[in-house]
């Protein structure tokens, strides 16, 4: 599943990622990892998703939300 298809309030774990090489190597650099867990707090109907990783909000487009594969995270 991708980021853009999760629900608001789960928590997920990063998979991977396919982004360009410049948008990739940002979000890593912002600590968005595989096996990272990812809050997600909002989800707008325009496709932005704000998300919570390692304690700081990322707001990110319906494009790169859909680049990054996450998968339900265990608590």
């Amino acid at each position: 599943m991708t980021l853009s298809e999760s629900i608001p309030g789960r928590v997920y774990a990063v998979e991977s990622t396919k982004l360009n090489e410049k948008v990739g190597r940002r979000l890593e650099a912002l600590g968005l990892i595989k096996e990272t867990k990812v809050e997600v707090l909002n989800r707008k109907k325009n496709g932005t998703m704000i998300f919570k990783v390692r304690g700081t909000r990322l707001a990110v487009g319906k494009e790169i939300s859909a680049g990054i594969f996450v998968k339900e995270a265990e608590l």
